[in-house]
């Protein structure tokens, strides 16, 4: 079975409307230009409860998803513990296949 949620992942990936790796998500959350903030569920402790922490004083909707390697997988990258989607209907669309799975 196909995980749809990574497909819309690749596409927002493709579509120029996702970030990825530490940095650049700290940052697209703090501008407010992320929409979604995906973390890996086998990320660290650490990063989990930073970008959680982060998400909730910015007002951006966190869920912890996949692995590292299937996100990283999804981007045509290596491992990622964290991406954000940077448009509003691809966020809501990924939402909706995970809540779907």
């Amino acid at each position: 079975m196909t995980d749809k949620a990574l497909n819309m992942i690749s596409i927002a990936m493709k579509a120029g409307a996702l970030v990825s790796g530490e940095f650049a998500c700290e940052q697209a959350i703090k501008e407010g230009s992320g929409f979604l903030c995906i973390v890996a569920g086998d990320a660290s402790d650490n990063t989990k409860k930073s970008f959680s922490n982060s998400c909730e004083f910015y007002d951006v909707k966190y869920i912890e998803y996949g692995t590292k390697e299937s996100l990283g997988h999804a981007i045509g990258k290596e491992y990622r513990a964290s991406i954000v989607v940077c448009d509003e209907n691809l966020s809501l669309s990924i939402l909706d296949k995970i809540d779907k799975a």
